[in-house]
């Protein structure tokens, strides 16, 4: 049995793979459990008021959309990732007002870090 820690639209899941046989695929355990939970988010260039606005992937800031000041609804991307070729939106978590934006375009970023806040 190995296991594995999954990430679906931000949410982890820790899941078990058994194989079966010596030349069997790998199947699903049947239960998924969720993974424990990590600590804090891993801050950005500074602090700022509301809620933070965190990477799902590691990569740079291609892209700066939003501006600090500027209504957002849940779901504005307010930052551009690019990762791997491919460009990653970062949106709001919710409806509100970008109070901060912590990075700088061309900045490298980790999973789980806080780029922006909105409150």
């Amino acid at each position: 049995m190995e296991t594995y820690i999954v990430r679906v639209n931000g949410e982890e899941f820790e899941v078990e793979i058994e194989k079966t046989g010596e030349s069997a695929a790998p199947a699903a355990a049947a239960k998924a459990a969720p993974a424990p939970k990590k600590a804090a988010a891993k801050s950005g260039g500074g602090k700022g008021k509301g809620e933070p606005v965190v990477c799902g992937t590691a990569g740079k800031v291609f892209k700066i959309v939003a501006n600090e000041g500027q209504q957002v609804k849940s779901g504005d991307t307010i930052i551009v990732l690019e990762a791997m070729k491919m460009e990653i939106p970062v949106v709001a978590p919710k409806d509100g007002t970008v109070s901060k934006i912590v990075v700088s375009e061309g900045e490298a970023t980790t999973s789980g870090q806080t780029v922006a806040y909105v409150e």
